[in-house]
């Protein structure tokens, strides 16, 4: 597969990616299955897409847990593209880009999909509450302390 490069650093990534978040959150119940959601994963893998796109949001938490599972066996090939700053309220989605939570909310990522450093780290959506140079500032921290390799918006 065609490769791209994410930034300006050796990142790279296969042309086509895969976004998991069907396979557990905003779409019909009924097309969210376990076993296909992990066949599907590996066949993106096999394939070369290793672009593999979730946020804690979604599900909240079990997309991350399904990606995990095949995370566990097949990291090496993977390049995990994960999201922060959106929560599931009562009926609706919250903005939180306070600091404290972004460096909690990457750590529980991290357990979730069973790996020690997450690819892209990207803040889903800005805080109206909180200056973005706060939150900025928080997952910049994150690649400083090796938890993530890049940052996006």
């Amino acid at each position: 597969m065609e490769r791209r490069s994410i930034g300006s650093g050796p990142l790279t990534v296969g042309a086509i990616g895969l976004g998991c978040m069907p396979m557990s959150w905003a779409y019909a119940p009924s097309r969210r299955r376990g076993e296909e959601s992990l066949r599907t994963l590996h066949t993106a893998l096999d394939r070369g897409a290793n672009l593999l796109d979730t946020a804690d949001l979604y599900g909240p938490y079990t997309n991350e847990l399904v990606l995990g599972r095949v995370l566990r066996e097949r990291r090496a090939e993977a390049f995990v593209s994960a999201k922060v700053g959106l929560r599931a309220g009562e009926g609706h989605v919250v903005a939180d880009g306070r600091p404290g939570y972004v460096r909690r909310a990457c750590d529980a990522s991290l357990r979730r999909l069973r790996t020690d450093v997450i690819d892209l780290y990207q803040l889903h959506r800005v805080d109206p509450e909180v200056p973005v140079e706060e939150t900025w500032g928080a997952m910049a921290e994150l690649v400083q302390a090796g938890k993530v390799r890049a940052l996006g918006f």
